[in-house]
């Protein structure tokens, strides 16, 4: 199926976020409104400060908006209570963060399988197993987060982010911290498995190069939508 007859997996309607503060309100968002189709990867730049990461976290229900509402795959995400919006996460969507969130207790297969036992995959090993050797960690599946460079972590929580085969994929400054070489890798990464799942991008950068290779950027200045670019 082409993107332009794919179907809005993602719809942000008057998005807004205040917040009260000890001089007052603060304005974190204010009427942002666009679609997502199946399948694109669409990036989100902005200064810091210009509502990005608040954004990502309003369209994976992570936290609730002041006015406005988020279609997920034609679900209403802020009808559902937080339960319900923890249950349509763990079906459709995964996450990579700048910081890796890797569970420093337990090794990379156990981080990767952790999401297929939560979802009640009674056979976790073999997938966690098949996507690290995707992500070209196959002889470090026992290692621990702090036995790992940056980019292998980053590439054990892209694994864990696409051992569920996700329709959605959120990611907040995933080469961040990474150096350019490095970075470059998960680039590729990223793209390959969007490729080869269909799965839907939503990328917070800075990273030009990540920008380059996405279909559409939205550009947030001061908590508004100021470009669109198809």
């Amino acid at each position: 199926m082409s993107k332009n007859l794919a179907q809005t997996i993602i719809r942000a309607s008057g998005l807004g976020k205040q917040v009260i503060t000890g001089g007052g309100g603060l304005t974190i968002l204010s009427d942002v409104s666009f679609e997502v189709r199946a399948g694109e990867a669409v990036a989100i730049m902005g200064v810091s400060g210009s509502g990005k990461s608040t954004l990502l976290g309003l369209l994976a229900g992570l936290d609730t908006p002041s006015t406005g509402s988020v279609r997920i795959d034609g679900h209403e995400l802020f009808a559902l209570d937080e339960d319900g919006r923890a249950a349509l996460r763990g079906r459709m969507v995964g996450f990579v963060f700048q910081s890796f969130q890797l569970l420093p207790a337990m090794t990379a297969l156990e981080n990767v399988m952790l999401p297929l036992e939560l979802a009640g995959v009674e056979e976790s090993r073999a997938p966690a197993l098949a996507m690290l050797e995707r992500v070209g960690l196959g002889d470090r599946v026992q290692h621990y987060p702090k036995q790992l460079s940056g980019g292998e972590q980053q590439r054990v929580a892209i694994a864990r982010a696409f051992v569920t085969r996700p329709k959605l994929l959120f990611a907040d400054e995933p080469t961040g911290n990474l150096d350019a070489a490095t970075g470059a890798q998960v680039i590729e990464l990223l793209f390959g498995l969007n490729r080869e799942s269909g799965t839907t991008l939503l990328l917070v950068t800075h990273d030009e190069a990540l920008t380059r290779r996405c279909d559409r950027v939205l550009h947030l200045a001061a908590g508004r939508l100021q470009v669109n670019d198809s």
